[in-house]
């Protein structure tokens, strides 16, 4: 029953999509392009990227090293299976489905059957879902939250159990690092404040221990990823990520800032965090009727939301100066995140409150889905719906031109505004025609892969005189051969990375790059050469891998271990 109406209700946010084309939020070209590069990548036999060779109009850029790879690696899946305009509703559909599902499973721990499908169906429609779903098409960080309801479950039970629970926390916690890098930040701190309180109210550290050890082994699960991300920051702008209308300072509720489109989106979702603040308050105030009944709960949850409410306003702007990381949240209003799971939680919890009979419950139930579903239908008339973005990146994409990249991820000393083909326009870039329909002709031909560098005239010019075969151009490997009459440098479409490995006639070379856009650039002698480029894996990756496995390896021998334990102390 749970499943039937979480899944109705998933069914009912994605249904306008069938009929207005996709919610295309802030991030939404940015998912759908990793999708279309890793989809590409898998047919090359790549099977976990870590260049995205098309961003930057096909220069290339490290993303997948940075950004966490469960969103583009479940929307690249979806598409081998779905139409490209289907995979964001299926993304969506499976991501509320789940989190609901996680939702009803933490419920039912506490709560009787009946509220524990009402909390799944709030959490699965709550009004930040929505904001996501319609106004910032954040894939990633909609499938972080699917973790946060079992990530609290999680803490529940370490902090009841002890030691036997750790391994579901560590693999809880390492999926949500593992999806989004602003949402692994909140559930951080938001499982060290749950295991804190639990010692407060066990007066004990036990679970201090088991919770730090579970928290040290999903940082161990997901090394291969956080390890290389971590190291390789040096070699590109990762301090763009908190570029300006991007610091906590700036985005805390009702912020106010000189560009009024920026104002305007912080006051809706600050709006929307009011219309939370205020069913959570009346929830909570309900709920406390039942403390005694579900004592750590209470507390705990208690502890998770007002932590969650003091950080969206300017008072906490103390904390996001000094705790580690946490300006990496970039918006406050994030925090609605656990919030919604304490609302929901709370809001069924308070049911059980109202009225003796169930008529009363679903009354009340009904009066918060009647609040949130006006909510929902005022997002739905203002968001920006568009039936041709995916085409028109899968044409870019099939043309050769590729798609935007991201600052945060471009190299250093590459601005990528200057290479080649950007243009100012993204949507000149794109060959976009004025109906929003692709159109080849309406922008200039791909760079070309190769091409030479002219110091007289400090430009890329074409190969002219050059005898060039390429005999592999895929994301990690570029294969070619080149027969020049003169000594020439050659302009290769890609952007400088250390990761990058240069061979000339099988010795390692040296390679050069242009000072403003980082174009690499490749001198060679007379005659003729064979030349090969290899994306390589650098000691940061093959280190994060191996603590991978050995995190991994020890929590299945966890469970082995403790059970001997438990046999040697009953033995006489």
């Amino acid at each position: 029953m749970a499943f039937l109406f979480v899944a109705l209700t998933a069914t009912a946010i994605v249904a306008p999509m069938f009929f207005l084309g996709n919610a295309s939020g802030h991030d939404f070209q940015f998912h759908v392009g990793s999708w279309l590069d890793v989809s590409g990548q898998w047919r090359e036999g790549i099977i976990f990227p870590r260049w995205a060779e098309w961003a930057n109009w096909g220069f290339g850029e490290p993303r997948f090293i940075f950004y966490p790879p469960a969103s583009w690696m479940l929307g690249a899946a979806l598409g081998f299976v779905l139409p490209w305009a289907l995979v964001p509703g299926a993304f969506i559909w499976l991501s509320l489905v789940t989190g609901g599902m996680g939702m009803w499973r933490l419920a039912r721990e506490r709560l009787p059957d009946t509220q524990a499908v009402a909390a799944a169906v709030f959490f699965a429609a709550n009004p930040y879902h929505l904001v996501i779903v319609y106004y910032r098409s954040d894939f990633a960080e909609l499938l972080a939250s699917v973790f946060l309801p079992l990530l609290v479950l999680g803490a529940l039970r370490v902090a009841r159990d002890g030691w036997r629970r750790v391994p579901m926390l560590a693999i809880i916690f390492a999926g949500i690092w593992l999806s989004n890098a602003p949402a692994a930040v909140i559930a951080t701190y938001s499982l060290s404040l749950l295991i804190a309180v639990g010692c407060i109210l066990r007066r004990s550290l036990r679970p201090f221990a088991a919770g730090g050890a579970a928290m040290a082994a999903g940082f161990g699960l997901a090394a291969f990823y956080i390890l290389p991300a971590a190291w390789e920051q040096r070699w590109v702008q990762i301090a763009q990520v908190l570029a300006t209308n991007l610091c906590p300072q700036q985005n805390f509720l009702y912020t106010n800032a000189p560009d009024p489109e920026f104002v305007f989106f912080n006051w809706k979702v600050s709006t929307v965090a009011m219309i939370v603040l205020l069913l959570g308050g009346v929830a909570t105030v309900f709920a406390a009727r039942r403390r005694k009944e579900l004592p750590d709960t209470w507390w705990m949850f208690l502890a998770l939301g007002a932590a969650s409410v003091l950080l969206m306003f300017p008072p906490s702007v103390l904390l996001w100066r000094l705790l580690p990381k946490l300006q990496f949240v970039q918006f406050p209003w994030r925090w609605l995140e656990p919030l919604s799971v304490v609302l929901a939680f709370f809001a069924a919890a308070a049911s059980g409150c109202i009225g003796k009979t169930r008529r009363a419950q679903w009354v009340a139930w009904l009066v918060i889905l009647v609040v949130v579903g006006a909510a929902g239908v005022a997002m739905v008339n203002d968001a920006w719906w568009d039936s041709e973005d995916i085409p028109s990146l899968v044409k870019s994409v099939q043309t050769g031109h590729g798609y935007e990249g991201t600052d945060e991820y471009t190299p250093i000393s590459c601005d990528r505004y200057k290479l080649s083909g950007s243009g100012t326009d993204p949507d000149d870039v794109l060959g976009q025609s004025p109906s929003g329909t692709f159109d080849p002709s309406a922008t200039p031909p791909p760079t070309p892969r190769i091409a030479k560098y002219d110091a007289d005239s400090d430009s890329v010019v074409p190969a002219a005189g050059l005898r060039v075969h390429v005999r592999q151009w895929s994301a990690e490997q570029k294969v070619f051969s080149v027969d020049s009459p003169a000594p020439v440098t050659l302009a290769v479409r890609l952007v400088y990375y250390p990761a990058w490995e240069v061979r000339v006639d099988g010795a390692t070379a040296r390679a050069d790059s242009l000072p403003e856009t980082a174009q690499m650039l490749m001198p060679l002698s007379q005659g003729a050469h064979d030349v090969e480029m290899r994306f390589r894996r650098t000691w940061d990756r093959s280190l994060g891998a191996a603590i991978s496995l050995c995190s991994a390896l020890a929590l299945f021998a966890l469970p082995f271990f403790l059970r001997r334990s438990n046999c040697s102390s009953k033995l006489p």
